[in-house]
């Protein structure tokens, strides 16, 4: 075979190939070039129909919660098929050398279907799903296989993102065999002497939507907050927790991180079961410390609780935002009177008091 002429076939793959990955997937058109002057150094006997038909999907699970930092497993299979051979022979008969090129050309078209270098992007159009990895290269698949091991993509769930589905497009790049030309000099029982093959490629592209969803799941707020905490002192605060997600739970406990100026020996409390919507109020006995101000504060909280699957799930941090105010004991100059000092000087008055009304008895004579 002559390898000049193989050689021209190479170099028309690789110059194809360096448009496989585009700075950007968008607005990337596909390579359709015409067949150039110099390929045609040799017979064309066929023209054949179809190519690369590669398929995509994810190994494993689909289904993530928002806030999720996940990596997708992505199998490739390559599901190509010849459709269809067109002779650009007339219907004169043929002699052996022509019969055996028809042969030699025929057996060529058929990697036609094979997929060469692919290469493939993941996107995303919605905001709420982001894909962190460029491109992935996925080696060659001939017709009727599959990737030995799955390309990988690194995908963030933002924790806003509502459940539901998120359609990524996957755009798969590769070259593929668009044509094959053969000739030789004599047919001998040996074969053909002197045969030259002119293999000519292009680039192909697919886009594939790859399903992923967000779970329903419960979410929690609080909405309402009452109760008096002063300096220095204990008091009872009331938070009302309503599930605004969408899916119900089971025996949901809250529990509270009292850091400073708080501290409790009471921060847990029992919800119970809580459908879509409802409410239920947290009570917790809390202790302000002598070196808080007034102003507002936001004391942290968790839910614990079980879903529809029976599982066991931690809510994310959720917030009881209140007020500290100036304890009850404070004087109009903001002073704090000790209940001793308080006491003494009540007495002290009472006794001065008494003797101011006590009569006096007049000296003996």
């Amino acid at each position: 075979m002559n390898n000049r002429n193989l050689m021209i076939g190479i170099i028309a793959l690789g110059i194809s190939l360096m448009c496989l990955i585009p700075a950007s997937a968008a607005g990337f058109t596909p390579q359709n070039n015409a067949l150039p002057d110099y390929f045609d150094f040799s017979d064309n006997y066929y023209t054949v129909y179809g190519g690369p038909d590669v398929s995509a999907n994810i190994v494993g699970d689909n289904e993530f919660y928002r806030g999720d930092s996940v990596t997708l497993n992505i199998n490739l299979m390559n599901k190509g098929v010849i459709t269809g051979f067109k002779s650009e022979e007339d219907d004169d008969p043929i002699d052996k050398l022509d019969q055996k090129l028809q042969q030699q050309e025929q057996s060529y078209e058929s990697q036609r279907t094979t997929a060469i270098g692919i290469v493939a992007i993941l996107t995303s159009p919605d905001p709420n799903v982001e894909v962190k990895s460029g491109p992935q290269e996925a080696g060659s698949l001939a017709a009727g296989e599959q990737t030995t091991s799955p390309i990988m993509f690194n995908v963030e769930f933002s924790e806003n993102a509502p459940s539901g589905e998120y359609p990524l497009t996957l755009n798969l790049y590769y070259g593929y065999q668009k044509n094959v030309q053969v000739s030789g000099d004599n047919e001998t029982s040996l074969g053909v002497t002197n045969m030259d093959v002119g293999l000519w490629y292009d680039v192909g592209s697919q886009n594939v939507t790859i399903p992923v969803y967000v779970k329903k799941e419960a979410q929690f707020e609080v909405t309402n907050v009452s109760g008096q905490l002063n300096i220095g002192e204990e008091g009872m605060l009331h938070a009302t927790y309503t599930n605004t997600g969408n899916e119900p739970v089971k025996d949901a406990i809250v529990r509270i991180s009292a850091a400073d100026p708080f501290s409790t020996t009471d921060d847990q409390a029992y919800l119970g079961d809580m459908d879509v919507g409802e409410s239920a109020v947290a009570v917790f006995k809390i202790k302000v410390g002598d070196t808080a101000i007034e102003k507002p504060y936001a004391i942290n909280s968790e839910i614990k609780y079980e879903d529809t699957k029976g599982h066991d799930r931690v809510s994310d941090n959720v917030k009881i935002k209140t007020q500290v105010s100036a304890s009850s004991n404070t004087d109009a100059n903001g002073l704090m009177l000790p209940v001793g000092f308080v006491i003494a000087v009540l007495v002290i008055g009472a006794i001065v008091l008494y003797i101011k009304r006590k009569p006096r008895q007049k000296p003996e004579e």
